[in-house]
């Protein structure tokens, strides 16, 4: 029997139809389903960083220059502070971080860290009463996710559970996160919250912390796992296996692992221990468990009054020069 032109163009239609239709479906898939950091991954190497800022005054050919202009190459989570990026200024600083990593075609790994009483009044005190922090969290919130595309990263105030015992604030602290989770949570953002280091609390208690959080919020599972090492110094063998062993413990959960200053492991000190290295760029490891490795603290920003060093997040030059004694050794 033949057909009809008509028909003929009808057909067509129907099949672009389906066509258009297929794929729409498949760009509303990918922008629910954004990969998870993984081997590979990179993030955003940020000219608003304190070690672009340093090489910028520091003297061409310098030892100071060296290590911060090196610095300022590496990949590195950003460190947001309400001190640093209040409420009403923190949604434009993620906009602008967010068109620098699209420059890049890189990811944006962000550290949240305000949360009430934050570090229990050690180096890193300060943060932000209860209901300043949750405008702070919604409106970091609001901007990561009119950042979607670029599947931002959040590591999510490092110290605040594996500190909590210590502390003793745990409930305040599980309630505290929860509501941070709720408040960043989307689909094209990946959480981490603080899994402390493999030289801290045992593995069944951190996943205990860890547990409790990832309850309380709303969504039952806002987070993608925890990060481990931040700011410490532990061999990348210990914390993967630690990683694991806290995994274990929890249903689903992944692992990133800062390895930004322990390329020589660690001395069993906290606070700028002397003769540390940088560690393994971000992106060079993963596995079923850990999802891959990132530079979360900053080298060459002090841990605090320690050891020589000035307060905590300002720029040390004595410290970048150090940590990269052996990778920019002949340039």
């Amino acid at each position: 029997m033949a057909i009809s032109r008509r028909t003929i163009t009808i057909l067509v239609a129907a099949g672009v139809v389906v066509v258009v239709g297929i794929a729409i479906a498949a760009v509303a898939v990918n922008a629910r389903s954004p990969e998870p950091p993984g081997p590979g991954t990179r993030v955003l190497a940020s000219a608003q960083s304190k070690a672009t800022d340093a090489a910028s005054r520091a003297a061409a050919g310098s030892p100071e220059y060296d290590a911060a202009h090196y610095l300022s190459e590496q990949p590195t989570a950003i460190w947001l502070t309400p001190e640093g990026d209040p409420t009403d200024a923190v949604g434009e600083r993620i906009a602008d971080l967010a068109e620098e990593a699209r420059a890049q075609s890189a990811r944006l790994a962000l550290v949240v860290y305000g949360l009430p009483e934050r570090d229990c009044g050690g180096q890193s005190a300060g943060g932000l009463d209860e209901d300043g922090y949750a405008a702070w969290t919604g409106a970091i919130g609001d901007a990561l996710r009119a950042a979607a595309d670029i599947s931002p990263l959040v590591l999510l105030e490092p110290d605040s559970l594996a500190l909590a015992p210590e502390c003793g604030n745990v409930s305040e602290r599980v309630s505290q996160l929860a509501s941070a989770v709720d408040a960043i949570a989307s689909d094209s953002t990946w959480i981490y919250l603080d899994g402390g280091h493999s030289d801290w609390l045992p593995a069944d208690e951190m996943a205990g912390l860890i547990e409790q959080v990832d309850r309380a919020s709303a969504d039952g599972r806002g987070i993608r796992g925890f990060a481990t090492n931040v700011s410490n110094f532990q061999p990348t063998d210990d914390e993967v296996a630690y990683a694991h062993d806290v995994a274990a413990r929890l249903d689903g959960l992944h692992a990133v692992i800062d390895t930004s200053r322990n390329g020589a492991g660690s001395n069993g000190e906290w606070c700028n221990p002397p003769g540390r290295l940088v560690g393994e760029p971000g992106g060079t490891i993963g596995d079923d468990v850990v999802d891959t490795n990132l530079w979360i603290k900053p080298p060459g920003e002090s841990d605090g009054e320690c050891n020589g060093g000035p307060a905590a997040g300002r720029w040390w030059p004595e410290a970048a020069i150090g940590l990269t004694r052996e990778v920019i050794v002949g340039d």
